[in-house]
């Protein structure tokens, strides 16, 4: 009885963010005395009701570095305006080489994305989205970076219509 309670308390996350790794790389730092290894991860963390955010972290194992970068995502959460399982409006975004566009799509259409922009739109809890890496950029973290930038955008725009529509 008490193992089966203990099991379904452990399956569920406790703050209702769900976690992706994005990548793993490995980077190193040359010294005069050698060369010094370092895990870098980057991490999504959504709760694919509007709310995602993004995590980048070094440690020196694998584990440490995938911790840390949970954290730093779950304290970079951003809210996401979602309309009908889509966003409002077409929106493009630029971080350092990448650039990507995102634009809404209708009930049923699906996920069209590829790669990074696929796992923030799920997390985010978009399910009817069409976007585009509009650079030649295969960084993971510029491209998730610029998804964010995007997503951020249609939060100020949205701020801004609604003040408009106030006065």
């Amino acid at each position: 009885m008490f193992k089966q309670k203990f099991q379904k308390r452990r399956e569920e996350p406790k703050d209702g963010f769900e976690s992706k790794l994005l990548d793993l790389t490995r980077v190193t730092r040359v010294t005069r005395g050698g060369k010094r290894f370092k895990f870098r991860a980057v991490m999504v963390v959504g709760d694919k009701k509007g709310k995602v955010g993004l995590g980048v972290a070094k440690g020196l194992d694998v584990a440490k570095a995938v911790e840390k970068a949970t954290k730093k995502a779950k304290k970079n959460v951003k809210v996401v305006p979602i309309s009908n399982d889509t966003i409002s409006y077409q929106t493009e975004a630029k971080f350092g080489a990448a650039k990507v566009l995102l634009k809404p799509q209708k009930k049923g259409r699906g996920l069209v994305a590829g790669g990074t922009v696929r796992v923030i739109c799920t997390l985010a809890g978009i399910k009817n989205i069409s976007s585009k890496i509009l650079s030649r950029s295969r960084n993971k973290l510029n491209n998730a970076k610029a998804t964010i930038l995007a997503l951020e955008k249609l939060k100020l725009n949205e701020r801004l219509k609604t003040k408009k529509e106030k006065p």
